[in-house]
């Protein structure tokens, strides 16, 4: 378990701080703000063609999961 107190290593000072049980929180602004910059950066690839080898091996994985491939 870390301590409180600032360490160096190297060049930096270190400073520890105590995670809850519950994990980080974020608030209603921040999520909000996260999202937009998610979709700012995902939306274009959602749109661009998938590569044929790799829509046929998809829908091979597809029948193979779904056992209609026999």
């Amino acid at each position: 378990m870390m301590s409180e107190t600032p360490r160096r290593a190297g060049a930096f000072v270190l400073h520890t701080v105590p995670i809850s049980a519950q994990g980080p929180v974020l608030d209603e602004f921040t999520r909000r703000r996260l999202g937009r910059q998610l979709r700012a950066l995902y939306d274009p690839v959602i749109d661009e063609p998938i590569d044929p080898r790799l829509a046929e091996l998809l829908q091979q994985l597809e029948t193979d999961r779904t056992g209609s491939g026999n």
